[in-house]
């Protein structure tokens, strides 16, 4: 057996024999680990966002502090009260009950650009539906990571968890991830990252629940509040520069509310690139051979990102807005970008608008978000059709696709997007995907079914009286 198989068994093999005895754990139990792991991720926050920064260069720090406190007080708000061991529902009337079961252990990929609050976000729903979890950090983001996963682990066991209820992977190369993800005792992964990432988990043939990339539109109607909808974009897209994949992308507008708009953007911290520096910024935030973003600009601020691109920005600008003039390959600012660069398309018909926002959600965001705001329900209708799992109205994007912010979706740091992007959910991740439901089914003959007087036969031999005298004769 090779090293990596090697490795795989033990962490995996630990992971099952927590499992075990984690299956045995009630509710009582369960709930007393959670409030543990809570309570050390919102004592460590502000450390672990320094170390996240330190670490990775990206992002804000205040902001990567809120990102932690809404992984865990948000997060154990919204989970702490739910049911996750035993009989978790029950209806007299069908003769069902519900079993919860956890599923077993689980990886969970942990991405560069969020790392310690999902860190903190995924051991919460695992710990809470008694799952151990083996955290895979991402390279770039390998210390603040182990230090998130230690620091989480030590409060679990001090509560009474497993002591292999948390662990970290600490052999990063790409053979010894695939074969812990390839392991038979695995039960899940809990995938997220690049589609890179998400496609890896998949093909292992180990059930996944991935996500997709996030390339959100935002389609602002003249029935809409226009200050309100200028505020709320440059709030979410300049939020830890824009690392979250539920942030503006692209916003869309037809001329009036432009010249509204845009002013207010600029206000807002906008700097509206020239066409010459629209062109400069395409290949420094986008690998044009590769078709993807640049990992190096992912979180950076706009003066850096426009440096490099070799003009400079006023310092209170925040965002660098830039004026496509299409989608697709040849327009490298319609690509997702994980930082505060934001496309501006303006159109002339709101048919055009609809047109506009559905290409690029299928521009490498299928599945994920799309914003609107408007104040005109048919609006609202209207982009409810597009190929999202989360139409936001009104709303932030970034804080509002996360959830439990600025609307009651289930808090989560891990989106799926549906069988679009190749996802098996299109929910805010939490702790009902974590789980197996058993059902205890008690008789409750349908009588419909056994009713001979409106059945008809089930086939040329068996009629619906021989079905009765079956029933009886049995029951």
């Amino acid at each position: 057996m090779d090293q990596a198989s090697q490795y795989a068994d033990d962490i995996v093999g630990r992971a099952w024999s927590a499992a075990e005895a984690f299956r045995q754990f009630d509710q009582e139990q369960v709930d007393r680990v959670v409030e543990a792991v809570f309570e050390a991720a919102w004592s460590a926050r502000i450390a672990l966002a320094r170390l996240a920064l330190e670490e990775t260069g990206m992002g804000v720090v205040e902001h990567k502090i809120l990102k932690n406190s809404y992984a865990s007080v948000l997060v154990y708000e919204d989970i702490r009260a739910r049911r996750t061991v035993g009989v978790i529902a029950h209806d007299p009337g069908a003769g069902i009950s519900e079993i919860a079961q956890p599923k077993g252990p689980i990886l969970a990929t942990i991405p560069v650009n969020n790392p310690t609050s999902t860190t903190i976000f995924k051991a919460l729903i695992c710990m809470k539906t008694r799952n151990p979890v083996i955290f895979s950090p991402h390279r770039g983001a390998r210390k603040c990571i182990r230090e998130t996963a230690d620091i989480l682990a030590g409060a679990a066991r001090s509560a009474g968890a497993p002591a292999d209820a948390i662990q970290c992977v600490t052999r990063s190369q790409r053979e010894y991830v695939d074969r812990i993800m390839r392991h038979p005792r695995l039960a899940l992964i809990l995938a997220t990252g690049t589609s890179a990432i998400v496609r890896m988990a998949q093909e292992t043939g180990t059930p996944t629940l991935g996500v997709g990339p996030g390339n959100v539109p935002i389609y602002v109607h003249g029935s809409a509040d226009i200050p309100l909808a200028a505020r709320s974009i440059a709030f979410s897209k300049t939020f830890d520069n824009s690392t979250i994949c539920g942030s503006e992308q692209a916003v869309v507008v037809e001329p009036e509310v432009d010249r509204q708009l845009r002013p207010l953007l600029e206000a807002g911290g906008a700097h509206f690139c020239s066409a010459a520096e629209m062109r400069a910024l395409g290949p420094v935030c986008v690998d044009l051979a590769g078709r993807r973003m640049r990992a190096d600009v992912v979180g950076q601020s706009a003066q850096t990102i426009a440096a490099r691109a070799g003009f400079a920005v006023p310092e209170a600008a925040r965002i660098l807005v830039a004026e496509p003039e299409g989608v697709g390959p040849e327009h490298p600012l319609s690509y997702e970008i994980l930082a505060p660069v934001l496309a501006y398309y303006r159109v002339a018909t709101y048919q055009e608008a609809l047109d506009t926002c559905d290409a690029l959600n299928h521009w490498g965001g299928v599945g994920h978000t799309v914003g609107v705001y408007a104040n005109d329900e048919q609006v609202v209708q209207d982009f409810a059709r597009m190929n999202a799992a989360r139409i936001l109205v009104n709303t932030p994007s970034t804080q509002g696709a996360i959830g439990g912010i600025f609307n009651t979706l289930r808090p989560s740091l891990t989106l799926a997007c549906g069988t679009g992007a190749g996802n098996l959910s299109t929910d805010n991740i939490s702790t009902d995907q974590l789980l197996n439901i058993h059902r205890v089914a008690r008789l409750r003959p349908n009588a419909r079914w056994f009713d001979a007087t409106r059945a008809r036969s089930l086939d040329a031999t068996i009629s619906a009286k021989d079905i009765r005298a079956i029933y009886n004769r049995n029951y």
